[in-house]
């Protein structure tokens, strides 16, 4: 399968992609190339092979929920260069 330079454009268009008059010949090219990757990839048996939902065999390990100790707000900000209000003190970024 090929396509022409007025298939391209109109894919620019449509994706809104800006390619110089230049640059449309190569991107065709580019683009006739990955269609006939997609055809090989078609030529590909792919009988009796399961589709796979993740490359990785294993699932995931999922931990407990544990509940913790919190309320620790005074010995957090004691670790903080500034704090006031009880809460982290950061200089002014935005003007």
């Amino acid at each position: 399968m090929s396509i022409s330079n007025e298939t391209v454009e109109k894919i620019a268009s449509l994706s809104k992609l800006k390619i110089d008059e230049g640059k449309l010949d190569e991107t065709r090219n580019e683009f006739n190339k990955i269609l006939d990757w997609m055809a090989q990839l078609d030529e590909v048996d792919t009988d009796g092979v399961e589709p796979l939902v993740s490359v990785n065999a294993q699932n995931l390990v999922c931990r407990e929920d544990v509940v913790t100790d919190g309320n620790k707000k005074a010995e957090i900000l004691a670790n903080a260069p500034a704090s006031e209000f009880g809460y982290f003190s950061v200089p002014k970024v935005v003007e």
